[in-house]
């Protein structure tokens, strides 16, 4: 069948509505995440939400709810102790990483019945998204860019120097917990459409092709999401016609084209050793 004739059939709607909400949070709280090199504490809290899964999964109630509500905790408990304790970093994000998915594992095992849609949320599953998690995805986003169009300054200012941010008299723990909130939204988001396992990647490939092609962090964000549209998209069109996993799909469509842009002679590296500006 033609790919133009499918997109009229619903699920294939609510994928390509999913395709773009993802690449909003993809391309927006993603750009932060690399930008405040915070990567590995994203994938802690993105393992931690499976425990809230099990949750919905035992009480019956919206797996992608519940994933929210273990997401938030993780990563402002991640956040306060971190701030308040001085607790390393990897040491928090192992024990919230273990813990959540403990708690998962076993919310599931004592959940009676066949969990059909399970894989969904570890590896993803774009064209089994239901119109009620478009909802709530739609409603994550218009917050997250609320809050990033009005605090846009105050975030980029403890992205790049939080002792200079602090000496100007911005809140620098309550905006990184704000982060860290924004980031928890974004991994529910991410979750329907690439799954638990592989949220990391697509937090961090757009915005590292995107960095390579252009120095400022407010283009960066655009470019970052037009990417993540696109690789969602044609993970979409590659899982229905070779019915694979459409998360593996898109990732490893991100993987190629960021080593293609690599080999580009105009392409930088934005990324680290060169600050990138906040304009």
């Amino acid at each position: 069948m033609h790919f133009f004739n499918v997109i009229q059939m619903e699920f294939m709607r609510n994928a390509l509505l999913a395709s773009l909400l993802v690449a909003i949070a993809a391309g927006l709280i993603g750009t932060l995440v690399v930008a405040n090199r915070m990567v590995a504490m994203t994938g802690g809290v993105a393992h931690a939400a499976y425990g809230g899964i099990g949750l919905g999964y035992f009480f019956q109630f919206n797996p992608l709810t519940g994933a929210l509500f273990f997401s938030l905790s993780a990563a402002l408990a991640m956040g306060y102790i971190r701030r308040r304790i001085g607790e390393r970093a990897d040491t928090l994000i192992g024990i919230l990483w273990a813990g959540g998915m403990a708690v998962g594992i076993l919310l599931l095992d004592l959940t009676p019945g066949y969990k059909s849609d399970l894989m969904s949320y570890l590896f993803g599953s774009i064209i089994a998204v239901p119109v009620s998690d478009l909802y709530l995805m739609a409603g994550l986003n218009i917050g997250m860019l609320l809050i990033v169009f009005i605090l846009y300054k105050e975030l980029i200012a403890i992205s790049f120097d939080e002792t200079f941010a602090a000496s100007r008299g911005l809140p620098v723990t309550a905006l990184y917990l704000l982060l860290l909130a924004l980031i928890a939204c974004a991994v529910v988001i991410l979750v329907r459409v690439v799954g638990l396992i592989l949220v990391i990647a697509l937090f961090t490939i757009p915005p590292a092709i995107a960095g390579r092609l252009t120095h400022s962090l407010g283009r960066i964000m655009l470019g970052a999401s037009v990417i993540a549209g696109l690789l969602n998209v044609g993970g979409l069109v590659l899982s229905y016609y070779f019915n694979i996993t459409s998360g593996a799909a898109i990732i490893l469509a991100g993987v190629l084209l960021y080593a293609i842009v690599l080999l580009l002679p105009g392409a930088k590296r934005r990324w680290g050793g060169e600050k990138t500006m906040a304009a």
